[in-house]
């Protein structure tokens, strides 16, 4: 990368509570300025059910013993647990000259990349975003931009309990399944996913004004 400005802090928070993450990012964007560099968060969380400002509650099914979290980023309803990698990106869009539309094609069309590096054939969907494989989805998306800068990010499925996803219409359709990578035959660890899609993200995003 060229000067500080267009660097990206990565931050390795493993399993990290959801709400204090999430006031975390609120802080971070709230107290940013103009030439603070943008952050990526790597991280798992606890099992939690999120859903969005426009979320209808009907989709979670039936919660359990599993907290439900209000947020702030759009979307309906999703799962996040422990085998689930979570990248937050804290992005000062302006500064790139994305537009949020753009963002979210470049985060689907990274995710469909990594998948391909696996031989596995992915998509995403104009009407649904996220990433499907078969019909299936193994990623979603969820954004929020505040001041020109984004919060929230994606998740994709690694190896993890799926059944708490049957407690909900995922991302509000009913009846959408789902799958991870581990079934797919992809034998790596969490861990050596997140680097891999870290280092995609951070070499293709567009470089800063």
């Amino acid at each position: 990368m060229g000067a500080i400005n267009s660097q990206i802090i990565v931050r390795q928070l493993g399993l990290s509570d959801y709400e204090t993450t999430w006031q975390a990012m609120q802080e971070f964007t709230r107290s940013r300025e103009a030439e603070t560099p943008d952050e990526i968060w790597v991280l798992e969380h606890p099992p939690v059910f999120t859903l969005g400002t426009n979320g209808k509650p009907e989709h979670i099914l039936n919660a359990g013993n599993i907290p439900v979290v209000n947020i702030d980023r759009g979307g309906q309803v999703t799962y996040h647990g422990p085998g689930q990698l979570v990248i937050y990106l804290l992005l000062n869009l302006h500064r790139r000259k994305l537009g949020i539309r753009k963002l979210v094609t470049f985060i689907e069309d990274t995710i469909v990349d990594l998948l391909a590096d696996y031989d596995i054939k992915a998509n995403s969907d104009p009407d649904a975003p996220g990433v499907y494989v078969d019909g299936k989805k193994i990623a979603a998306l969820g954004l929020r931009v505040s001041r020109g800068c984004t919060t929230h990010g994606l998740s994709l499925n690694i190896d993890m309990d799926l059944s708490p996803f049957n407690r909900i219409n995922p991302c509000g359709y009913k009846g959408l399944e789902i799958v991870q990578c581990s079934d797919l035959g992809i034998n790596k660890t969490l861990n050596e996913i997140a680097d891999q899609l870290t280092n995609l993200l951070q070499q293709r995003l567009p470089e800063q004004a």
